[in-house]
Order: structure tokens, then C-alpha cells, then sequence
């Protein structure tokens, strides 16, 4: 299959590439820049150059191939506009791939997020068809505007479009993981001297190996029924202070209790308060069952001793 890819120079992305190509299918990734262009030929696939706001062009490659993935952002748009800019620019070019694609059956995977205001009253780990929920909280703003972009991807399934969101955990790790949320924690825990979990730290996060993703990708895009969300998740619920407690064995620091009524104030985490308070437990069953896919790579614990992560002194 002659795929076209967005985001090939991200965390995933390269990963994505190399899971393509091993499997067979020639891989075409965009690239706005030279350096960019270097980086994914570097990871075996040819490069399209063009950008995320030609949608013309977006539409054209998506004509033309067959089959996207799209695991690229307009981050360009959150200084000024913030996660509604970068949601609403996303849901564009959602549409407008579906207007190349109508009617074609030619495969369309999305990235998603794992995680969805009103999962919390769920009383049980969501699964894959659990649809995205309207939100109501003000401070899950970006996982509500994350739900329009899923149920637009979803919706071209009417069209004749083979959509599908493959969500991802909040924790995506691998050794080329610099700048995704566990870094931002153990960066956190060098400099406050202890690493928090809030209250009791009972609440469950789900995680996955960057290796592990790139497969649910694969096999979405190759034998995907229309219209599905996949869960790739390798673990899928890690208490938050287990993940502290690992995090501090390895810095040599304490793990602390951040308590409830202090969270929310100027202290240890932050702007990152409201994330980590967050139930993120969810089900990989249908993924597993459906696509044929399993785990097999490190657990997130187990990865954090990958020698990239807590580098010798």
C-alpha cells in the first residue's frame, strides 16, 4: 500500500514509518522544511514537501495515495489561539481529507487521546466504544475540543471514508522520548527535590511503548473496520503514585502526597494540576480482539531503566 503520512518527524511518527515499511507498504511523509525532509529519509520514506495549511495539498495527497495517517499538529497555532485554534485548524483538515476521500473505502487513521470528559462516571476502564463525551469542565478544555476532531474523523465513515482513531495514552515512551509527559516529570521531581502524586495517588493512568503504537497504526490502516476507535495501551491502569514511586527509586528522591486542597494552588505541579487528577483507565480488548494486536513491547516501569530516561552522571 502506498501510504501518506503527517507527523513523521514527531515521537511516533518515525516509529510509525519504520513499522510501514518493515510491514511492506511504501511510506510518503510530509515535510515543511529541509531538516525535516532529512529526517524522514533518514527513517526509509520519501518525502512530500508542503505544510499542514495547504489543504489543497493535503486533499491532493490524500487523492492520490492510498491510504493517511495523521499524527500531526498545528502546535504553530497555540501561542496565539490556544488548544480551540489548534482543534478547530485540525478538524479542517479532517473535512478536507474526507472530501478527497469520499466514497473511495481508502483508510484514514487518526491520531486520538485516551481520556474524555464524563469518562470519570463511567465506574469501570473505558473502552473503544465509548464515544468521545461533550465536556463541561473548563479546565478539561483540550480533551474537550480533542472530541470534536474524533467524532469528525468518525463521521466520514458515512462518506466512504475507512476512519478510524487510534487514542493514545498520556504517557508514550520509548528511548527517543524527550519531550512527552514523563520527561516533563522527572524534569519536575530534579527540581522541586521530591516527586508528587496528588492525594492518595490511587487514580489509574494507561501508557504505551512508542513501538507498541506504531502496530495498532499498521493494523488499523491495513484491516480496520470503519468508523472504530482503537486503544493502544500497553499498560492499562498504573496507579499515579506507583508511577511517582519508580520515577523517585531511580532520582534517589522522595515520593511525596501533594494533598487534595492544595493542588489547585501555586505549588509543585502547576499548570499540571488538573491533568494529573485525572482516572485514565481504559480497556484494550476490542483493539486486541478486532486487529489481531498484543502488546510486546516494555511495560512503562520497566522502561524507565532504558538508560535514556536517567542517563549515568
Amino acid at each position: 500500500m502506498r501510504v501518506f503520512i503527517t507527523g513523521g518527524t514527531g515521537h511516533s511518527g518515525p516509529y510509525i514509518i519504520s513499522e510501514l515499511i518493515a510491514a511492506g507498504h511504501e511510506v510518503t511523509a510530509l515535510a515543511r522544511s529541509d531538516k525535516a525532509a532529512d529526517a524522514v529519509s533518514a527513517h526509509g520514506a520519501k518525502v512530500r514537501r508542503g505544510s499542514l495549511e495547504d489543504l489543497d495539498g493535503l486533499k491532493a495527497a490524500a487523492a492520490e495515495f492510498d491510504g493517511v495517517i495523521h499524527v500531526a499538529h498545528r502546535q504553530d497555532l497555540l501561542p496565539s489561539g490556544g488548544i480551540d485554534a489548534v482543534a478547530a485548524a485540525e478538524r479542517q483538515i479532517m473535512l478536507a481529507y474526507g472530501d478527497a476521500m469520499e466514497g473511495t473505502g481508502k483508510p484514514l487513521v487518526v491520531s486520538g487521546s485516551i481520556g474524555s470528559p464524563g469518562w470519570e462516571g463511567l465506574g469501570r476502564a473505558a473502552s473503544e466504544e465509548d464515544p468521545p463525551l461533550p465536556g463541561g469542565d473548563p479546565y478539561k478544555g483540550s480533551l474537550r475540543v480533542r472530541n470534536i476532531v474524533e467524532t469528525t474523523v468518525i463521521g466520514l465513515a458515512e462518506r466512504g471514508v475507512r476512519s478510524s482513531v487510534v487514542r493514545i495514552p498520556p504517557i508514550m515512551h520509548s528511548t527517543t522520548d524527550n519531550a512527552g509527559f514523563l520527561p516533563l516529570l522527572i524534569a519536575l521531581a530534579k527540581e522541586k527535590g521530591v516527586i508528587g502524586y496528588p492525594g492518595d495517588g490511587a487514580n489509574l493512568w494507561s501508557a504505551v511503548h512508542s513501538r507498541d503504537l506504531a502496530a495498532v497504526f499498521r493494523l488499523a490502516l491495513e484491516k480496520g473496520p470503519a468508523g472504530r476507535n482503537w486503544h493502544a495501551i500497553g499498560d492499562d491502569g498504573i496507579p499515579f503514585r506507583e508511577i511517582a514511586e519508580a520515577i523517585g527509586v531511580r532520582l534517589g528522591l522522595p515520593a511525596v502526597s501533594i494533598p487534595a486542597d492544595v493542588l489547585m494552588l501555586p505549588g509543585y505541579f502547576g499548570f499540571l494540576a488538573n491533568l494529573v487528577t485525572l482516572n485514565l483507565a481504559a480497556s484494550n480488548l476490542i483493539t486486541q480482539r478486532t486487529l489481531g494486536w498484543k502488546p510486546a513491547e516494555p511495560g512503562l516501569i520497566a522502561d524507565l531503566d532504558n538508560g535514556h530516561y536517567f542517563p549515568a552522571a
